[in-house]
């Protein structure tokens, strides 16, 4: 028989330290701690269970839990804690740390550690854990076993894990932890905090601002009538944006994850199946482009933006560097603020019919594409219909490969929807795990993912415990048994069917229904667009999860889009 717990642990420098963690991670805005269980890390996750004021997530598997984590961090641009025990339990964060390195979301992430003498001695569960993240870390500490000589040191520590992975450029932080037995203890008296009771370390972070004699040299190169404004994500207040829009009559072509992709007159959301029709495409070369935030994924988009010529100006708040074509003029800077210190400076198209012929052309695009996806449920249906579905004030996720292109391409100018995706480092890993953090930030919200049968099953173990979370998360399933992008890529009519089927189609002939239901979520296999919009509509008025599951064909979906494309053309 197992020895009863002790009612108090003896205090422990090792518990003092991570309470202290704790408390000065919630003085910086923590409200979030995500932990997969573990023994080494057993002093951080007491501390962190020990708190009223975070909101504790037990993931099981470690690469959900980070993407988890990730979620909240995208869903409320404040750094959950991640935290892990030591040896590959750590490298299993390694993915979503890249994302939220590549897509700048604040993470801080805590792996625990032997201590040294346990190190390079074939201890068990021992990795190298020294800069297991490498370059793609804001900070990385490693600050040894926890010693009260140092204890001076310790809210410094946590304040600042906070204040680097929220900027200037955000991302994530690696904090190493190590700690000696015993493991489970009691905290003492915690060093003083602030006496203000804020963070230790206070960081103001914001966009540069141009002088005036800059902010003049950008207007005269941006002046010009033949102009459009790129909205990615990151494009700032999309009122900025679009106020700026109407003021020089150029469009916005709008990426739904810019928040800019609204009913308006300067919106223009049908931007890649207009592009594709030649002859538009080539009558509406711009001369000046203003690109905000990151850029779409349309590859059409970019091909017609560098086949113009025309001069291009990133402006992002950070200073990663987004100029895949190596031709832009690059502005670090708050896109919001820029745009309404353009705004007066600018005449743009003013007195031209450029702003009325785009808008011609979107609301014929537009009216093919409500036509051409009306009835069938195809996977550029729904898409529409999905996004047009949602409640006012929800989220969606959207997996890489084809729905985020779908979304993209698809979706209705509408007010009230904010849309996610991991298009950091674009990989199908963690999708599931992203949503469900997205939809943990805020229990109320209605949240829907669409994704991909490939995507979803990749990250199945994003599903464990999922009905028993406190989500309102609404999974929207593709299943055209394999990775349906590739059926739109060379390979498909290069390579024999059966080569392409091995490497490419890849078929696993696992029914992601089945998949749902093992983990006790409720599971539709929707069979009609109208059948969608009532069973999303159903789904998003409660809480819990709820799987619904869309069969498709990868051939028949590639003539979906040709059909759509052929559509918008004879439109326009």
């Amino acid at each position: 028989m197992a020895d009863a717990p002790t009612a108090h642990p003896a205090v422990t420098v090792a518990a003092t330290f991570c309470a202290t963690l704790a408390d000065e991670w919630v003085r910086a805005g923590v409200r979030h701690a995500v932990v997969a269980p573990g023994s080494r890390s057993t002093p951080l996750a007491l501390a962190l269970a020990a708190r009223t004021d975070v909101t504790l997530h037990v993931f099981h598997d470690e690469r959900s839990a980070a993407f988890a984590a990730l979620g909240l961090g995208r869903a409320t641009g404040v750094p959950a804690v991640l935290l892990c025990t030591s040896g590959t339990a750590a490298a299993n964060f390694h993915p979503a740390v890249v994302e939220a390195h590549q897509d700048e979301v604040p993470l801080v992430v805590c792996t625990a550690d032997r201590p040294p003498e346990l190190r390079d001695v074939a201890a068990p569960q021992t990795i190298d854990q020294g800069a297991l993240y490498g370059a793609v870390v804001r900070w990385f500490c490693d600050p040894g076993v926890p010693d009260d000589a140092v204890r001076g040191t310790w809210r410094s520590l946590a304040a600042r894990s906070v204040a680097d992975a929220l900027g200037p450029r955000p991302g994530p932080v690696h904090l190493n932890l190590p700690f000696r037995d015993p493991l489970v203890g009691s905290p003492g008296e915690l060093p003083a905090a602030a006496a203000d009771g804020g963070p230790w370390h206070v960081a103001l972070v914001g966009g540069a601002r141009l002088d005036v004699a800059s902010l003049d040299a950008l207007a005269a190169l941006l002046d010009q009538p033949r102009g459009v404004i790129v909205a990615g994500a990151g494009a700032g207040d999309p009122a900025a944006v679009h106020a700026l829009a109407e003021a020089i009559g150029w469009p916005v072509l709008a990426d739904p994850r810019s928040g800019c992709r609204l009913p308006l007159g300067t919106t223009v959301g049908a931007f890649d199946a207009l592009l594709r029709h030649a002859r538009f495409a080539g009558d509406h070369a711009p001369s000046v482009v203003l690109r905000l935030g990151f850029p779409p994924a349309s590859k059409v988009l970019g091909q017609w933006l560098l086949g113009s010529g025309a001069r291009q100006v990133q402006v992002h708040a950070t200073p990663q560097w987004i100029d895949p074509d190596h031709v832009v003029t690059r502005v670090v800077g708050d896109p919001t603020a820029l745009c309404r210190a353009l705004t007066g400076r600018l005449r743009g198209a003013c007195g031209t019919p450029w702003a009325a012929r785009w808008r011609h052309a979107e609301d014929r695009a537009q009216a093919a594409l409500t036509v051409g996806t009306a009835a069938g449920l195809t996977e550029p249906a729904v898409a529409r219909a999905l996004t047009a579905s949602l409640p006012d004030g929800a989220a969606l996720v959207t997996s890489s490969s084809m729905p985020v292109r779908d979304v993209e391409w698809y979706m209705a100018p509408r007010v009230g929807l904010a849309v996610h995706a991991n298009r950091g480092a674009n990989g199908i890993d963690g999708v599931v795990s992203t949503a469900v953090g997205v939809a943990l930030a805020d229990p109320a919200r209605p949240v829907a993912l669409l994704i991909g049968d490939l995507a979803f099953l990749h990250d199945a173990n994003g599903l464990l415990a999922l009905r028993d979370r406190s989500a309102n998360l609404t999974i929207v399933v593709i299943d055209n048994r394999g990775g349906g992008i590739f059926s739109f890529l060379p390979q498909r009519s290069a390579l024999p069917a059966e080569r392409f089927e091995q490497l490419f189609g890849t078929p696993s002939d696992t029914d992601p229904a089945a998949i749902a239901a093992a983990h006790g979520i409720d599971v539709t296999i929707v069979d009609t667009i109208d059948e969608l919009r009532a069973e999303v509509a159903r789904s998003t008025a409660r809480s819990g999860a709820r799987v619904l599951v869309v069969r498709s064909d990868r051939d028949a979906n590639v003539a979906a889009h040709d059909a759509l494309h052929r559509a918008v053309s004879a439109a326009l």
